[in-house]
């Protein structure tokens, strides 16, 4: 980041800025004041829409009683994105503080019963139009699987076979969502272990959110795919939301839609869990 960039910030009496790690996404920076502390992130060669849904998230995740970083500003600085926030001290917490706080956030239902969110996701690699739906499968399905589907075709990452058994994996997944009734819960949407932390005083605290109102399987199928949630975590949430029957099969469905977006984003170097996942799926039938 150059000064005349930083410059243009809307921070006073900037003593540092520092680089951190901000995901596969972002650039992050840690900058220094006078003031205190914020957290920035960058995206190059983009404009400021680009972290609009992010920050509508972190407005509704507020609103639900959600500790997250707080927006400072945002905008666009020569030619880049950026979103300013609060830097949040990290410290050391339980399991089931997190496990309570992801199920308070689940219990924040969609009050028109829809699914979907008034913004996209977007990603680096790929974008998802999210919209309004009646039902979990035509967001899922239609909009999340289908998109990713197109990718892998176009990028010649499945051979004939691969391809064969998606469409298997695809029409159990159909008929497994028909039988499931679900309510439309407030998601993070990308809820990985690095997307959230514990605070300095102790408290989870959630961020990096593609929010949309879906199937709370969704995000605990996202929790199981690298680790980060242990048994505390999931006995705590089910404790203040149960899960419902057949859960641990359907949370398979989000387990093979977070590989799938890495596949997409990080090419073949994840061919061998996509193939393994969509197999445990079609052994539960």
């Amino acid at each position: 980041m150059n000064e005349k960039w930083s410059a243009r910030l809307p921070v006073e009496n900037i003593n540092n800025i520092v680089p951190v790690d901000g995901g596969d996404v972002n650039d992050a920076y840690r900058i220094e004041t006078d003031k205190g502390l914020y957290f920035l992130l960058v995206q190059p060669g983009r404009d400021e829409d680009f972290y609009a849904a992010e920050i509508s998230g972190l407005k509704d995740f507020e609103q639900a009683g959600i500790t997250v970083p707080r927006v400072k500003d945002h905008g666009q600085i020569s030619g880049e994105a950026y979103l300013l926030l609060d830097f949040l001290e990290e410290g050391r917490g339980s399991q089931k503080d997190l496990g309570e706080l992801v199920a308070k956030l689940h219990l924040t239902h969609q009050r028109d019963g829809k699914y979907g969110y008034n913004l996209p996701y977007e990603g680096s690699d790929i974008t998802f139009s999210n919209g309004w739906f009646n039902s979990w499968s035509e967001i899922f399905v239609d909009q999340r699987l289908s998109k990713l589907h197109d990718e892998i075709v176009s990028r010649s990452l499945w051979d004939k076979s691969d391809n064969e058994m998606y469409l298997e994996v695809l029409e159990i997944i159909k008929e497994e969502l028909k039988k499931h009734r679900s309510e439309p819960s407030l998601l993070h949407g990308d809820l990985w272990f690095g997307n959230y932390m514990f605070l300095d005083d102790g408290r989870p605290a959630l961020f990096d959110p593609s929010p949309l109102y879906g199937d709370r399987e969704f995000d605990l199928g996202a929790t199981q795919v690298f680790g980060g949630f242990d048994s505390e975590f999931y006995e705590a949430y089910n404790n203040i939301y149960p899960l419902a029957a057949g859960a641990e099969r359907r949370i398979d469905f989000y387990k093979l839609y977070l590989l799938l977006v890495h596949l997409v984003k990080f090419g073949e170097m994840y061919l061998g869990s996509v193939s393994s996942t969509m197999r445990n799926i079609i052994s539960k039938r």
